[in-house]
């Protein structure tokens, strides 16, 4: 997906707590070091980081508090900067199977929407 800002301001906005919550509406405490612990959505989300290189890359364990204990997935956004836009190539993987359709779902309605708007602001 593209994104009308910088990947700069694209990076900043999922790794910064408060513009995080910001544009999710929800409680957020991010780390921005690699081992660090992050939680969002009020902690419906929680994980480490697993590396971090500021405005090109962010790969994270994630586990939504819902999924089978010690079940982690993991996620990774690559962000590719041009012409005032920035592409993010995002994939996540090893998402329980009956969870699939509703992660899905949840990121297009619960992040890249609201994101798009955020930035756009």
């Amino acid at each position: 997906m593209t994104f009308t800002a910088s990947a700069h301001d694209l990076y900043d906005a999922l790794m910064d707590s408060k513009k995080h919550a910001a544009f999710t509406e929800a409680g957020a405490t991010i780390s921005r070091k690699v081992g660090g612990s992050f939680q969002t959505y009020d902690g419906y989300a929680t994980g480490k980081n697993i590396e971090l290189v500021p405005d090109k890359k962010i790969v994270q364990t994630w586990r939504a508090s819902d999924w089978p204990e010690g079940h982690y997935s993991t996620i990774t956004f690559l962000f590719c900067e041009k012409d005032g836009e920035t592409t993010l190539e995002f994939t996540q993987t090893e998402i329980p199977a009956e969870a699939y359709q509703d992660i899905k779902q949840g990121w297009q309605e619960w992040y890249w929407d609201r994101l798009m708007t955020f930035l756009k602001s």
